[in-house]
């Protein structure tokens, strides 16, 4: 069946990181074979997420989007109340409810024609109870896996210690200790895990997906074997674990469709500032402060003397939206003289084109709550890190690229906001100012970042680690239709 088209079914997670990732694998297979084509099953965000949300917005448009051999179609959502259950139950039940859209649609794929083979599901590592519906069609299933490989390295060991060691994890995560894993070749501290393994409901989540992951044909993980070279072969040297394909870092090099006028006034400021001097603060697309939290933040600045551009976030008012806003005067939870004293030296602004920005040759270091995505950005541009994680494995990330791989500074390592932990420490103004300086003035982390830039774009071109393993994870795809 030379001539057949591979079909593979996207289902992502309903979020923009996870979302934005998923097309860029998406183009990027396409491109690489005309003999694949990819229908992406959009998901739209639970109500708890707020109707209004950019999320909302985004995914919403993607149905109507057209790409060469990539269709989108949108499932629709159960419009049923959700009995109230845990937080990340019910949002595992929400991601399910919507196993038999899938079905219909797979189904009536493989009734069509016979000149498109559906040759696969690839799930997002949220989506993983799909696989039972790709099962059933006896397709095999690839997880995209959009953080990093210690992490997946992490969340399966931690599966192996509950499952086959009886350990007790919940109180392992509460303790204050370190042990070793095989996807680090530093101990990893327990104040790094992620705040979901300090709960029997959240561990149950992370278990419950562990589990499932195993059960993949393969996963598909956002990194390039030079960045985790440890990670990455002790994933392949257990048998226990799927095969995995390192195919990053996939980044959409033009993302941040909207403001445009925001975006001018940001860039503007920026072409008058010095090269490499100003320190760009920015906590992803749901990381906002309190005001006490945001005073700490903008006294340790002004003490730190270097130029700044800052994105600063309003919390949510409610709870029908997750999602911060841009707030109207930010002087109202400044502190008294701030934006007329920095007035010569820094920025503070709403919501920004985080690529555009990392991208520009004024901007020296990089403020970030750690998530992916913003690395994997931080790495491609050469643009050192100082460590600030907020929630999900953010910790995780910040300690791999901090202690493990020596590519940014600390802030606060163990540093967790999120509905399993909704008040946080305060994070000093000293603290705070250390950090930056550190950031700007320490050339040795400047100098290694500056090296993985080069790796990461040699990555992805011909005869780079990742392009080679894109190449075999198709050459895997194909061979399902034979």
């Amino acid at each position: 069946m030379a001539n057949s088209i591979a079909e593979l079914v996207f289902i992502p997670a309903p979020g923009v990181g996870h979302i934005i990732s998923t097309i860029e694998i998406a183009k990027l297979l396409v491109t690489r074979d005309h003999q694949l084509s990819i229908t992406v099953l959009v998901i739209n965000p639970p109500p708890t997420f707020g109707s209004g949300s950019a999320i909302t917005t985004y995914i919403q448009s993607l149905a109507n989007t057209t790409m060469d051999r990539i269709s989108f179609i949108e499932l629709p959502q159960d419009k049923t109340p959700q009995v109230s259950k845990a937080p990340m139950a019910a949002f595992t039940d929400f991601i399910n409810s919507h196993c038999k859209h899938v079905r219909k649609i797979v189904a009536d794929k493989m009734s069509q024609t016979d000149s498109v083979q559906v040759a696969g599901f690839v799930v997002d590592m949220f989506c993983t109870g799909m696989i039972d519906v790709a099962n059933e069609f006896n397709v095999p299933t690839y997880v995209f896996f959009t953080s990093n490989a210690a992490f997946l390295g992490f969340k399966l060991y931690i599966q192996t210690l509950s499952d086959d060691k009886n350990q007790d994890v919940v109180k392992l995560s509460n303790s204050d200790s370190t042990i070793s894993v095989p996807s680090f070749v530093k101990p990893v501290p327990t104040k790094v895990f992620p705040t979901i393994c300090q709960s029997q409901e959240g561990l149950d989540f992370v278990l419950g997906s562990a589990r499932k992951l195993r059960e993949a044909k393969a996963i598909i993980v956002n990194t390039f074997l030079e960045l985790e070279t440890h990670a990455i072969d002790s994933l392949s040297k257990d048998n226990t674990i799927p095969m995995v394909y390192p195919v990053g870092p996939i980044l959409n090099l033009e993302a941040g469709a909207g403001k445009a006028s925001s975006d001018d006034d940001i860039i503007t400021w920026l072409d008058t500032q010095p090269p490499s001097s100003v320190v760009f603060l920015c906590f992803g697309s749901m990381g906002s402060f309190d005001e006490v939290q945001v005073k700490e933040i903008a006294n340790g600045l002004e003490r730190s003397g270097h130029r700044f551009l800052w994105s600063l976030r309003r919390p949510p008012t409610d709870q029908t939206s997750r999602a911060p806003s841009d707030y109207e005067d930010p002087a109202t939870v400044l502190p008294e003289g701030f934006l007329e004293r920095t007035a010569g030296i820094g920025k503070v602004t709403g919501w920004v084109p985080q690529v555009a920005v990392l991208a520009h040759g004024a901007v020296g270091g990089f403020v970030s709550h750690c998530g992916w995505n913003s690395l994997l950005e931080s790495l491609w541009f050469g643009v050192p890190s100082a460590a600030w994680p907020i929630y999900a494995e953010q910790q995780i990330n910040a300690f791999e690229m901090v202690v493990e791989l020596g590519l940014a500074v600390e802030i606060k390592l163990d540093y967790k906001k999120d509905f399993f932990n909704p008040k946080a420490d305060k994070v000093t103004a000293e603290e705070i100012e250390s950090g930056v300086r550190r950031l700007m003035e320490d050339n040795k982390v400047r100098t290694e970042v500056k090296e993985m830039r080069e790796k990461s774009r040699a990555a992805v071109v011909e005869g780079g680690s990742s392009y080679a393993s894109i190449g075999r994870l198709i050459l895997d795809v194909k061979r399902n239709i034979l």
